[in-house]
């Protein structure tokens, strides 16, 4: 009888990570795995799923305007109970640290059902920074059973946090299995016509920790850079949320070489990223993507929880005050030496096989219990 696993996400970033996953997961024999989506994002995670080919079995459809943090929680609380007691899997996968991953592991610990947390152990250990991302996934390690660490120092945080070593596995991330995948070197757009042979910043901003004055500062810094600069445009693919788009429209407001676009799909954004100068960003997953395509990337944040990619050179924090990015901007856009040491730095994250390494584990993992029954 095949193993039964459940996959649960519902946001953009956790969908391109889980992505090779499952189609890893689904090509395995002695596996029976079902997807079970929240839609915490619900547009942005619909392109994600079209464009891999993914047809959940569930969709838990939770996404309502304006939702809070508290409601995200109960509702994918109340409506996976359901499931987990239908399905009955060997083990319930969950990624990173979102809200979706937190209720849907707490879902599973209350179903006592096994749980996999893919891209465990990271840490800033600063519960605010960032927020709720860093609680998230210190509660979702707390109660789950096998932890798939992305980096050999993700495997040491859980092992000094109590976790059994024999317990956590170093796979890389699957984000760059996703990139093998997107990236197409005669790509081009309506966007990459816009650059021209201009440089391209690509810029991504959307923390709850940066909205209002802070993420101001950021898109002021912005500014200044490109009207010092005119060989420079910025691609930013706003994020939906009405605060970021209301201070992006005030702060960018005439400014000709600011192109504000809706939310990219992951092909598109993955090959501008590709086609980028530099990234500016306080997204966790473009911390471990860029580095793969050997573009820069200037953190828009104070801490991160992927320490690796600074100690290897790949990512610098930038801050968010007004002037730390723009000095750090600046320096990347004059000094040929600095760009070269970042753009030829070793990313830190992955091969691109982190996807087969999680499900040759989570195979012998479910074949040693169903032995030992």
């Amino acid at each position: 009888m095949r193993q039964k696993v459940l996959a649960v996400f519902g946001t953009r970033p956790e969908a391109i990570k889980m992505a090779p996953l499952v189609k890893e997961l689904l090509g395995r024999d002695t596996l029976q795995t079902k997807v079970c989506v929240t839609a915490q994002h619900r547009e942005m995670l619909d392109q994600v799923l079209q464009i891999f080919q993914i047809v959940p079995d569930y969709d838990l459809n939770i996404m309502r305007k304006g939702q809070s943090l508290s409601e995200i929680t109960t509702r994918v609380l109340l409506d996976l109970d359901s499931i987990l007691t239908q399905e009955q899997p060997a083990l319930v996968l969950v990624h990173g640290d979102t809200t979706t991953s937190f209720a849907a592991a707490l879902s599973a610990f209350y179903n006592r059902i096994p749980i996999g947390h893919v891209e465990a152990g990271l840490r800033t250990y600063k519960k605010d920074s960032p927020y709720p991302e860093e609680a998230n996934r210190q509660f979702v390690d707390a109660i789950s059973d096998v932890f798939f660490a992305p980096t050999e120092q993700c495997r040491q945080n859980l092992i000094r946090e109590g976790k059994k070593a024999e317990q956590i596995f170093v796979t890389g991330n699957t984000a760059i299995d996703a990139l093998q995948t997107t990236v197409d070197l005669d790509y081009h757009s309506e966007i990459t016509d816009w650059v021209g042979k201009s440089r391209l910043l690509l810029l991504t901003a959307h923390r709850r920790e940066n909205l209002g004055s802070t993420m101001e500062e950021i898109f002021r810094a912005v500014r200044r850079v490109v009207q010092e600069n005119e060989d420079v445009k910025v691609v930013y693919p706003v994020h939906p949320n009405p605060a970021v788009v209301s201070t992006a429209e005030k702060v960018f407001h005439g400014c000709d070489r600011v192109l504000l676009t809706k939310p990219l799909d992951v092909v598109h954004f993955h090959n501008l990223m590709s086609r980028a100068y530099l990234i500016l960003t306080d997204s966790g997953g473009i911390q471990e993507e860029a580095p793969h395509l050997g573009r820069p990337v200037l953190v828009l944040r104070n801490t991160t929880e992927r320490p690796e990619g600074v100690a290897a050179g790949t990512l610098k924090l930038a801050g968010t005050a007004e002037e730390s990015v723009y000095e750090s901007v600046s320096q990347l856009l004059t000094d040929s030496t600095v760009y070269g040491q970042m753009s030829r730095a070793v990313n830190p994250y992955g091969d691109g096989h982190a996807s087969r390494r999680i499900a040759d584990e989570i195979v012998r993992q479910l074949l040693q219990s169903d032995g030992s029954r």
